[in-house]
This record gives structure tokens, sequence and C-alpha cells, in this order.
């Protein structure tokens, strides 16, 4: 008697999930926005630091106006030597651009004199310091002008008989105890906030669609006429939408892998290697993330009066994983229950392996078992709401 029951609800269970898989994966279009994020994070975690290593460590050149260039030969033979040209040499490609730029340098005519005099020398820079673009040009020049003129007074205290170790009594040696893979954290930062959100916005649209979408399609009045549970219901929508969630996990993780491996990270210094065991840890922590996003977004969008409203409503939901990151991350001293909580817990975890530490498995039990319990209280009260009338009908 016990087995034929537990068979027949298996068999719901499965009429039920089938039915929410065809209604997931009926919408093509749907389903490629849905996933829209998952496709595009690695292409742009890709470029932002192809772009990133370009500006602080490949030094592209630089075009600058030099007024008075003639007046500082050896000055402007040390830009030279640090990739800042006069502007008068910038490619025809590249003349509009440094053209709008516009980063002068005005030498004055008595440089010579003052330097063989020994007296304070003002280069006046003029730039847009505000344009955004201007910025890592200006701090390149302000480090060369740095350096050419350390020289000059090292060379001074020489002559002068002076040893030039006395300008730095104390030295400090830092020694750097990370693994070589925390080197780059911008990556592991874009990468652990993607994820966060892929695991909230890919099955989305499936998550409102089968809630006030159905019920405004008058499916769900429907299907709650059928003599199965409203546990059942809930769980089978529950688990179609979290499979999306988790195919656009998993399409972050494998199509990261594959575009870092066309930047070259080992001109600052660092590796990248999403090894499958690392995916596996990544996966175990963030799976059930996906079912609480999921569960989230159905019991808010089951309160809404109508599929607009849960598509408005339901949307908030998505600032949750990238602001609860960014708040624990600004914390110097963190509670121990912040350990414990759903996406604060999993992000500092996240967090710690790209750094290279070892995975505490004491700590993604707890935070998954917290996760998974507010879940399931979540599930558990939507099968209750749904046996109301004014959830059902959308009464207010």
């Amino acid at each position: 008697m016990i087995t034929s029951k537990f068979n027949m609800n298996l068999i719901q269970l499965k009429a039920l999930l089938l039915k929410e898989y065809r209604e997931a994966f009926r919408d093509k279009r749907a389903l490629m926005v849905a996933l829209g994020l998952a496709i595009l994070a690695p292409i742009g975690i890709m470029l932002m630091s192809k772009i990133m290593i370009e500006k602080l460590v490949d030094e592209p050149p630089v075009y600058v106006k030099f007024v008075g260039a003639e007046h500082a030969p050896k000055l402007i033979s040390h830009f030279a030597d640090k990739n800042l040209f006069n502007f008068s040499d910038v490619p025809e490609d590249e003349r509009s651009t440094w053209e709008k730029r516009n980063i002068a340098i005005e030498i004055p005519a008595d440089y010579a004199a003052d330097m063989a005099e020994g007296k304070p020398i003002k280069l006046h820079l003029q730039a847009d310091f505000t344009d955004k673009a201007v910025q890592p040009p200006v701090r390149r020049i302000n480090n060369a002008v740095r350096e050419f003129s350390m020289s000059i007074g090292y060379k001074r205290l020489l002559l002068r008989g002076v040893d030039i170790r006395l300008l730095n009594p104390v030295k400090l040696i830092e020694q750097d105890t990370a693994k070589p893979d925390a080197t780059f954290m911008l990556i592991s930062m874009m990468l652990g906030v993607y994820l966060m959100l892929a695991a909230f916005m890919s099955g989305l649209s499936v998550a409102i669609d089968s809630s006030a979408g159905e019920r405004e399609r008058n499916v769900l009045e429907m299907l709650l006429c059928q003599p199965v549970s409203t546990l059942k219901i809930v769980l089978a929508k529950l688990i179609s939408a979290s499979t999306v969630s988790v195919i656009g996990v998993l399409l972050i993780l494998v199509l990261t892998s594959i575009s870092m491996s066309f930047v070259d990270l080992t001109k600052i210094g660092a590796t990248f290697n999403l090894d499958f065991s690392t995916a596996i840890v990544l996966l175990l922590l963030l799976l059930p993330i996906c079912f609480f996003a999921t569960a989230c977004q159905l019991f808010v969008a089951f309160q809404t009066k109508s599929f607009k409203e849960a598509q408005s409503t339901v949307g908030m939901l998505i600032g949750i994983p990238a602001f609860i990151p960014f708040v624990v991350s600004m914390m110097d001293d963190r509670p121990d229950w912040v350990n414990w909580l759903p996406i604060s817990g999993q992000s500092m975890i996240i967090e710690k392996i790209f750094k290279g530490a070892d995975v505490d498995w004491l700590a993604v039990f707890a935070t998954s078992s917290v996760t998974i319990a507010i879940t399931a209280a979540l599930v558990l009260g939507l099968a209750k709401k749904l046996k109301s009338e004014k959830v059902v009908m959308a009464l207010s």
C-alpha cells in the first residue's frame, strides 16, 4: 500500500515536471535571453582583463604635445624610454584620439640654466583630469617625471660625496604568501558576482512565467483542480526553473575557462586555471543558491496581482547577489553569523577559493544547510498559500 502510494506520487511529480520543462523550453528566444548573462559574462571578463593588462602592464604609447622640448633633450629621451612620445610622432589612425585627449607639457625656456644651477624646475602639465581616458597617461607621466627627478637628485648627492643610501635608512621587504592564482583578484571578484547573478537571472523568466504567467492564462487554476497536492506543483515549478539556473552557472564556468585561455596573465605574474575539481566545488556551492533564488522568485511572483507586476517586483531580487557580497567585502570585522547566511557565506567561500586557500568543507556544509532550510521553508509556505483563493485568483 505504501509502495503503490509512493509510486503514484512519483508518477504525478514526473508528469508535472515534464509539463513544466515543456513550458520552460518551448520559447527558445526567451530561453536565450534568460541565459544571455551566462554567455556574455565570460566574454566581458576576457575583454576587461585584456584592457586592464594593456593599461597597467603593457604601457602602450602615449603622445604628448611638448612645448619647449628643445630645452630638455635628456628629459625627452627619458620620456621616450617610458613610451611617452611627442605628438608629432602619433600615427595617423590614432591622431584624432590623442587630439581629443589633448595632453600637453610646457618646458620652460630657462630649463637648462636652472638645471645647471641646481634650481627647482616647474613643468606644467595640461589635461582634462576628469576624463577617465586621460588618467592612465597622466599617471605614467607623473611617474616618469618623478623617476627622472630622483635620478638627478641622486647624481647630485653622489657628486657631493653623500651616500644616497642615507635617504632610505629603513627598507620594508614584502613577501607575498598568496598563491599565484590569487594575484589576479579582479577576475575572481567579477566571476564570483557573475556566478551569483547567473543563479538568480537565468531561471527568472521561467519562474515568473510558471507562476504569474500561468495564473493569467488560467493554467494554474486548471492545474489545481487536478488530484495533485500543491506541494508537488511547487516542487515541479522549483525544479524546472532551477534547472535553467544551473545551466546558466555551468555555462559561465565552462565559457570562462575557455575565454580566459586567450588572456596572457603571465604579464602580471598570475595564472587562471579553473580545473575540474574547483568547478565541482563551485557548482556544489551554487546549487543551493539556484534553488534558493528560484524559491524566492516563485514566492514573490505569486504575491503579485499580474504578470507585469511580477516582472517588475521579482526583477528587484536580482540586486541581492550583487549587493550582499559588496556589503560583506566592505566589512572589516565580519560577525560569525555572516558566514552562515545564503549568498554572503557562499561569496566568502568563493573568494577564498580563488585566493588559493583550501576549501573549508565545514563552512560549505553550514551555509548550504542554512540555504536549503530557508528554501524548504519558502516551498512549504508557498504550497500552503496556493490553497488560498486569494493567491490563486490574485485577489486583494
